[in-house]
């Protein structure tokens, strides 16, 4: 693999993506589904159902869904994201580690708005970014209007085959200012997690200390879109691979940013890749408001280095606070 190009989401010159998604089939081509039909994840079932009855709405659910896949009656948006695979499929993968495995709690999610663009910053860590997908399960499962949230990856994500794919259907986009700006302004959640690599891949010893947030580009983009940021602090994540060592060589070799040497990997192969079941924590802070403020304030740099060090700090705060709170990593 070639060397990864990392765009820092603070620069905000146009950025190049990967080809846009378009509407799979014209509206006037489709079939409209009766209003009954049951979708692949079905709605509780009403009291007195048999199990067979059950079953057989499932199982005509799961059939209709993949009618439309194959015929193409589904839609995706500008961005590549498609929400009936994600609802149906993506999330139901998801959930299972997101519930059983990392038992995840969270905190203040009344401090998300119930419609509206809002940027939630969060911290980054854990040497895979398993943070960001547990993260996208919170929002919506836990939200009492079940929202989405746009998750602004680097382009080393679009450059993986496979992943590029389904970072795209699931709703994740290239981490620039000018796509977060649209999906503030199109009222939609869009996540960031401004230490980047430099969050994911830090040493084991270095864990829960949150790295350079950049020149405050997530500020900005807010600040133009009037939308509020919400701090996030996620406790948990920084201990599934404990990241011992660096080999920075193969790193090079590779074309990827680190090269990760935990207790477990590579020395047990593709067993040591299996994460550890720590007890994850998410809180989301009390929101920043943005919309207070005159247009030509994205232009101001001291303005911009108060608020993501306002940012940074509430961050930092609730991850100390959590920690001290935690019985132990695991449990």
């Amino acid at each position: 693999m070639a060397d990864a190009k990392v765009i820092p989401f603070d620069e905000d010159r146009p950025r190049r993506r990967p080809p846009r998604r378009v509407r799979v089939a014209p509206e006037s081509e489709r079939a409209v589904e009766p209003a009954a039909e049951p979708a692949l994840a079905a709605a509780p079932e009403p009291a007195g159902q048999g199990g067979g009855a059950i079953w057989d709405r499932r199982i005509a659910g799961g059939l209709a869904f993949l009618r439309r896949r194959i015929t193409g009656e589904y839609e995706v948006d500008d961005f590549g994201y498609d929400k009936e695979l994600t609802d149906q499929v993506l999330m139901s993968l998801m959930r299972p580690l997101y519930d059983k495995y990392f038992r995840v709690e969270v905190k203040g999610i009344e401090n998300i708005p119930k419609e509206g663009g809002a940027l939630i910053v969060a911290n980054h860590s854990g040497t895979l970014p398993l943070d960001g997908l547990m993260l996208q399960v919170a929002v919506h499962d836990h939200h009492p209007a079940e929202r989405h949230l746009r998750l602004l990856a680097a382009d080393l994500v679009f450059m993986l085959p496979v992943v590029n794919e389904l970072a795209r259907k699931a709703g994740h986009t290239l981490a620039c200012a000018e796509d977060a700006q649209r999906l503030l302004e199109a009222g939609e959640l869009v996540g960031v997690m401004p230490e980047g690599f430099k969050g994911i891949g830090k040493p084991f010893g270095e864990r829960y200390k949150l790295q350079r947030f950049g020149r405050g580009g997530f500020v900005s983009t807010a600040l133009r879109a009037g939308t509020p940021i919400v701090p996030c602090s996620i406790v948990g994540a920084e201990e599934i691979y404990p990241m011992i060592g660096n080999a920075k060589t193969l790193a090079r070799l590779l074309g990827i940013p680190y090269f990760p040497i935990t207790p477990t990997f590579p020395l047990l192969g593709p067993l040591g890749a299996v994460p550890l079941p720590t007890k994850w924590t998410i809180q989301f802070g009390e929101p920043i408001e943005t919309a207070g403020y005159a247009p030509e304030a994205a232009e101001d740099p001291m303005l911009m280095f108060n608020l993501t060090d306002q940012v940074r700090e509430q961050i930092q705060h609730t991850l100390y606070k959590l920690l001290v709170q935690r019985r132990s990593v695991f449990f």
